[in-house]
């Protein structure tokens, strides 16, 4: 089996147990996706029942899609690139500010081929937003390991960071019983 093949099956394994969880906690996630080009939401969506956890994605690949979808600023764009840890945020309270749900990751990062001496190739941002938190982000360095292998390494983080950031995100109202009289 290849490298590949066993990284798409921890992605079904990844997407599964994200569902699970969210649905457990009664929570929904979306998704703003850049260099995976709706992967994430694909992962998710390929598992049956999962319209229940997954609200939507958006899939802003050029630098107009991010400000007109989600909001992320011209001048943050400009000041840092679209491949940067300030644009990953953006895009990741954009999603949430533009959907229902109460997570939402980003990516936005150089597949590949190509990059720069700054931002090389196999480089990719990560937002996670939570309502009731503050948005993260991290910057992972795939290394160059082609087009496909950074943009399924990619999904995989994606999913992780969500499935971590269910133990910690707050339970929508609905779902807090009233206190004991």
């Amino acid at each position: 089996m290849s490298e590949i093949a066993t990284v798409s099956d921890r992605t079904s394994v990844s997407a599964e147990m994200l569902l699970d969880q969210a649905r457990s906690r009664g929570l929904t996630v979306a998704a703003a996706e850049s260099c995976t080009g709706g992967l994430i939401a694909g992962a998710i969506t390929e598992i049956p029942g999962s319209s229940d956890v997954f609200d939507r994605g958006f899939v802003t690949y050029s630098n107009a899609a991010k400000e007109e979808m989600l909001g992320v600023r011209a001048e943050t764009l400009e000041l840092h690139g679209a491949v940067s840890e300030q644009v990953a945020r953006e895009m990741a309270d954009g999603a949430l500010a533009r959907s229902r749900a109460d997570l939402a990751v980003s990516v936005t990062g150089i597949a590949g081929p190509g990059g720069s001496e700054h931002k090389p190739e196999g480089r990719v941002c990560f937002g996670l937003a939570r309502r009731g938190h503050i948005t993260v982000t991290k910057t992972v360095d795939f290394g160059a390991l082609g087009r496909t292998a950074v943009r399924q390494y990619t999904v995989n983080h994606a999913l992780d960071l969500l499935i971590g950031g269910l133990q910690d995100a707050p339970l929508p109202p609905e779902r807090i019983a009233p206190p004991h009289a």
